[in-house]
């Protein structure tokens, strides 16, 4: 058995109980150090498999020996597991196993959802995920869904925006979004969610701070009718009040 589980954003009161409970069922625990560490109060005495960055591929066929040894695994995920998490990944891996492999996917609360209650209620309309990371997808192909995600006047929520190897790729989609993106649209700079460092930022995309934008950040881009009030930015759904 293999749990795929979404931590949250790490602190125990976002964590849901069915992945407490998982955690405390599995007997390896399997994942990337710093979020092994965020949940050390529920793996106590079991056997603990972490490793670095961009070592996903080595833990997760860790994880499928382990449950061919017919251990119970959990294969750790911040946010949640089938967001840009371990769950796509253990699932492939599975599908070339001649034996079967039980798989239970646990889910999280993500950072855009987070972020989102944070802000208020900017994500109330058709939103969209975007990572700017192109380790894995090509920048074309993520300059592509910027454009189109702003022509559609999505909400947009952009994970992986800015890291020490990519510093300009935010500020590269910031122009491209702007041919729809007007300067007073609202935008909201998450950094941390639910973890001490936890600070939120809202401004107008002309005053867009870039270099308070970092790997730990999300940051949520909000559509024609977002508007900012006070503390909160909130998308209206569309109810007459």
């Amino acid at each position: 058995m293999i749990y795929v589980i979404g931590i949250g954003p790490g602190a125990k009161e976002t964590m849901t109980l069915q992945a407490i409970q998982a955690l405390e069922e599995s007997e390896v625990i399997v994942g990337y150090k710093t979020y092994i560490n965020l949940v050390e109060e529920f793996i106590a005495g079991k056997e603990v498999v972490k490793n670095g960055m961009r070592q996903e591929i080595d833990r997760c066929k860790l994880a499928v020996e382990y449950a061919k040894k017919g251990k119970k695994v959990a294969v750790i995920s911040s946010g949640d597991s089938g967001i840009y998490g371990m769950a796509g990944l253990v699932l492939e891996l599975v599908t070339k196993e001649e034996e079967k492999i039980e798989v239970k996917v646990i889910p999280g609360i993500t950072a855009s959802i987070g972020g989102a209650s944070l802000l208020g209620a900017p994500i109330m309309h058709d939103f969209c995920h975007i990572s700017l990371s192109d380790l894995l997808t090509p920048w074309e192909v993520i300059e592509k869904r910027l454009r189109l995600a702003a022509e559609a006047d999505l909400v947009i929520c952009l994970y992986n925006p800015r890291s020490k190897g990519r510093s300009g790729h935010l500020e590269k989609a910031f122009s491209i979004m702007s041919e729809f993106k007007g300067p007073h649209t609202p935008v909201g700079i998450l950094k941390d969610v639910g973890r001490p460092e936890e600070k939120k930022i809202i401004l107008e995309y002309k005053d867009m701070d870039y270099e308070s934008v970092d790997m730990t950040t999300i940051v949520i881009i909000g559509n024609k009718s977002t508007f900012i009030h006070g503390d909160y930015m909130i998308t209206p759904r569309g109810y007459q009040v």
